[in-house]
C-alpha cells in the first residue's frame, strides 16, 4: 500500500467512526425525557421502544402521549377530565398502561413500562383527577 491510500482508508474509516458517533448520540438526545416533571420511559426492551423510547408525562392537568421518530415526533394529549380509566395489564417483566378517554375513542396504549412504573402512572392519574374535581367551582389549580 503507497502512502496515499494508506491515508485515504484512515479518512474513510474515520468518517465511518464519525457517523456512528452522530447516530448514537441522535439515539441518545430523542431518549432523554421531553419534558420536566413526571415522564415516564418505556424499557427499550420492549417492542417498538428499542432505539426511541415511548415517554408517558402526568401533570395535573394533562396526560401526553410522546413518542419520538427519527425526524419529528408523534404526540397525543388528553386532558385530566376527559380520562375514563386507566388500566394496566401487567406481564413477566414489563406492563403496559391503557388511558381511556370519556371522547369513546380507541385508548392510548402505552407499551413496555417498569410495573412499579405503571402503578405509579395510575395513581398520579387518580390523585390528579380527584383533585381537579374536588377544587371549587370557579377557580384554577391555584386555588384563586
Amino acid at each position: 500500500m503507497t502512502g496515499e491510500t494508506s491515508w485515504l482508508w484512515c479518512s474513510l474509516g474515520g468518517a465511518v467512526v464519525l457517523v456512528v458517533l452522530l447516530v448514537l448520540l441522535w439515539i441518545w438526545a430523542k431518549g432523554r425525557p421531553f419534558a420536566a416533571g413526571d415522564v415516564f420511559r418505556a424499557s427499550r426492551l420492549s417492542s417498538g421502544n428499542h432505539l426511541f423510547p415511548t415517554q408517558v408525562l402526568i401533570s395535573q392537568t394533562s396526560v401526553v402521549h410522546f413518542t419520538p421518530r427519527w425526524f419529528g415526533r408523534h404526540e397525543a394529549t388528553i386532558h385530566m377530565a376527559h380520562v375514563a380509566s386507566v388500566k394496566i395489564d401487567t406481564g413477566m417483566l414489563l406492563s403496559n398502561v391503557l388511558i381511556e378517554t370519556s371522547g369513546g375513542s380507541a385508548p392510548v396504549v402505552c407499551h413496555g413500562h417498569h410495573k412499579s412504573d405503571a402503578v405509579q402512572m395510575k395513581n398520579l392519574i387518580e390523585r390528579y383527577q380527584t383533585e381537579y374535581y374536588r377544587r371549587p367551582v370557579g377557580t384554577d389549580l391555584t386555588g384563586r
